[in-house]
């Protein structure tokens, strides 16, 4: 049967022994409607609840709770056991600490993400195999430096991490931690070129999404994307390490966004998922959906991501062919034209401008 995730949006006076007390009379219940309860999260700070529930459907777990004490989920989907466990550590009800009639679970299921992502300024063939044997090698220190601080990877390998901690201090402290891991390996090896860029956002499981944890993932992976800076960090991530550490949250390479720059950054990226791929969009279409004069934009755009409105529908567009090789979808022409571009020549300028590299080789060598 699928497994599913809800979420209860639930009124102030509400605490944990509540929260278990809900969870023991669906238990009682269940089998009538062909359910198995696994676990709950309860947030008092936020004031939510999520169940992980094996159901037939979704209207089976409503027509469950509603027979069980009347508290109807606000949002129900469908989840991948396996990712459940990666992010929030479990997927069945802990051991009871206490000898009690209740097992209260003391985890809000509210993470700090993280998006750790290697890039490269060129792409030439030269020591690609020194390189990727270099990304074997730092992805294992950065492994181990992840659980010390109880990070629990949700994906990893090659370019990318993609990490989940219950503290936001820890999330912090491990990425300082990954990062000067990271420049001892790129010193150790003389190697210009390479970077390394890690985001860090927050979240509940569940929102009006349907993947776990999408706002939150989606937040990191945009500002590791495209925020310059070392290490970035959202707003929430920020007030919560105040809360956490003594410890200032500064120094060199390490931008905290405020709520105003990441509401910027969702509107910058959602219209520009629209409209990327289309050869008559022009930059100066961006100012008015996003609410900034032409001049505004820019000065915007500038001081949070270090490039002009024009370098970067370029870049973007260039990272999104780089995609489309890697996978040998189509050939040159056809994937010019499908990233917005106006030519076939001119996307091969733009590319080997920035990849060190005629498009045309890199398909057929495919170096990375």
């Amino acid at each position: 049967m699928p497994i599913f995730m809800d979420r209860h949006d639930v009124s102030e006076t509400v605490t944990a022994e509540h929260i278990a007390r809900l969870h023991q009379e669906d238990l009682k219940i269940q089998e009538q409607f062909g359910c198995r309860g696994l676990t709950y999260w309860f947030d008092e700070k936020r004031k939510t609840a999520f169940c992980l529930i094996e159901a037939p459907d979704e209207e089976a777990i409503r027509k469950m709770h509603n027979h069980a004490h009347g508290q109807v989920p606000h949002r129900v989907i469908e989840v991948d056991p396996g990712i459940v466990d990666s992010f929030l550590g479990r997927i069945e009800d802990p051991a009871k600490t206490q000898d009690t009639e209740l097992n209260i679970i003391n985890d809000p299921g509210f993470r700090i993400i993280m998006v750790a992502e290697v890039s490269r300024s060129s792409l030439t063939k030269n020591d690609h195999t020194r390189f990727v044997s270099f990304l074997h090698d730092f992805n294992k220190a950065a492994l181990r430096v992840l659980q010390g601080y109880g990070g629990k990877p949700v994906k990893e390998g090659g370019y990318l991490f993609l990490v989940s901690f219950k503290s936001s201090s820890g999330a912090v402290r491990a990425a300082f931690d990954i990062r000067a891991a990271f420049k001892d390996f790129t010193k150790e090896l003389n190697r210009d070129g390479v970077f390394l860029k890690i985001g860090l956002s927050a979240g509940s499981p569940v929102t009006d999404k349907k993947l776990l944890f999408q706002d939150a993932v989606k937040l990191a992976e945009r500002i590791c994307k495209i925020v310059k800076g070392d290490i970035i960090v959202s707003g929430e991530v920020k007030e919560l390490y105040g809360h956490e550490s003594p410890d200032p949250l500064e120094g060199a390479g390490i931008v905290s966004l405020s709520h105003a720059d990441e509401e910027f950054l969702t509107l910058l990226m959602d219209y520009t998922e629209s409209v990327w791929s289309d050869t008559n969009f022009k930059v100066d279409d961006f100012s008015k959906p996003l609410g900034y004069s032409k001049s505004g934009l820019y000065r915007k755009l500038v001081s949070l991501t270090g490039r002009s409105p024009n370098a970067f529908i370029r870049d973007y567009r260039l990272q999104e062919a780089l995609a489309l090789l890697n996978k040998n979808n189509g050939n040159i022409s056809a994937i010019a034209f499908e990233t917005g571009f106006t030519s076939p020549s001119y996307f091969s300028k733009c590319f080997q401008k920035k990849y060190g590299h005629q498009p045309s080789d890199y398909l057929s060598e495919r170096v990375c």
